[in-house]
């Protein structure tokens, strides 16, 4: 044999030999990233939060898993991201139960599975008691507390003169960090749509010029209801009346129009007094809503229900006895507010908020 074919195959044997042991290097370093990736991380029983935070990437999050003793090899989680393309995650606040592995934890941070926190607003609130659930809410960046009304309107960024009725009853879910603002917003974009779809299946000749009196009524309507299937016949009564130029002549809004000075009791004097909003004394609907409407209320003041009657008056078991003349009212009036029981009830107030 030749010395030249000698080296060849030498340098042949080399080559190959070289190569084998990289692609058993290459297999065996494959083999244990896949089993790291669905090895549990060191996670206490009682699991682990972290806050990403805006502006920050996967590699800070490596890191302090790193460093807390959560995470083996920080580092081969950013190369397996950044070979995948998952290197691209949510900001947010993410709790890592026991059993999470660098897999299902990266899958949480491309998903953008944070933690949610909810606030709720309740049928029948006002918007000043929305704004103090929203005040006592840790989990939000609150914008609008301390500000005066013209300035909390001017951050809100709203096509409206006054919040009151915007914002639509419901709870509302948010990640950490969410600002009172865009919460805010979000009701008053679902109560805007709502109205938008139920001005369009309303009934015929209703006394409504927008929304927005609808709006005004269906606040109104809220406040008086004492049973739920009762609404449609109270809008009935409400709508007739202002068809037929008569007050509204409604306690609520008298109650409204108090403020911090209502005590739990209308006097007569109350009734009296001229407020924007005693409607027995103007005429009409008042300057704005009395309370947040539910989405039940929008559709009865938009439906009510036919029929005759102008009057009601709460029996005090949570239902209302309707007349059809003020003669009839007045009996009613007589049997069911003048010799109450003990366990009288009208229409129950909006529940307080937490």
């Amino acid at each position: 044999m030749s010395k030249k074919k000698s080296l060849t195959r030498k340098l042949l044997s080399l080559i190959l030999g070289t190569s084998f042991i990289g692609l058993l290097t290459a297999v065996l370093a494959w083999m244990y990233v896949q089993s790291w990736l669905v090895t549990s991380l060191q996670i206490p029983e009682k699991g682990y939060t972290y806050e990403l935070k805006q502006g920050q990437s996967l590699s800070h999050l490596a890191n302090d898993l790193g460093a807390a003793g959560i995470l083996t090899h920080p580092r081969l989680l950013r190369l397996y991201a950044r070979f995948n393309e998952a290197n691209k995650v949510h900001a947010g606040e993410y709790f890592f139960p026991q059993g999470t592995t660098p897999e299902s934890l990266l899958q949480k941070l491309i998903k953008g599975d944070v933690i949610l926190y909810q606030v709720t607003f309740v049928e029948g609130w006002t918007v000043k008691q929305a704004l103090a659930a929203l005040e006592k809410t840790n989990s939000i960046q609150h914008q609008l507390t301390g500000k005066s009304s013209a300035e909390q309107l001017a951050l809100l960024a709203l096509p409206v003169k006054d919040l009151e009725g915007w914002i639509s009853p419901d709870t509302y879910s948010f990640s950490r960090n969410t600002s009172d603002v865009e919460i805010l917003q979000n009701a008053y974009r679902k109560m805007q749509a709502l109205l938008d779809v139920e001005w369009e299946k309303r009934a015929p000749n209703l006394p409504y010029k927008n929304t927005y009196e609808v709006l005004i009524m269906a606040s109104i309507i809220e406040r008086e209801t004492g049973h739920h299937s009762e609404r449609d016949q109270i809008a009935g009564v409400f709508v007739r009346r202002l068809q037929q130029g008569m007050k509204l002549q409604t306690d609520p809004t008298v109650i409204y129009g108090m403020g911090d000075s209502y005590k739990g009791r209308i006097t007569r004097k109350n009734l009296q007094e001229p407020t924007a909003y005693n409607t027995y004394v103007i005429a009409g609907l008042p300057p704005t809503p009395i309370s947040l409407p539910s989405a039940a209320s929008i559709k009865a003041a938009l439906n009510p229900a036919p029929g005759k009657a102008l009057y009601f008056v709460a029996k005090g078991d949570g239902t209302s006895e309707f007349s059809d003349t003020l003669d009839a009212h007045n009996q009613a009036v007589r049997r069911y507010q003048r010799n109450r029981r003990n366990d009288y009830r009208a229409a129950p107030p909006p529940a307080a908020e937490n």
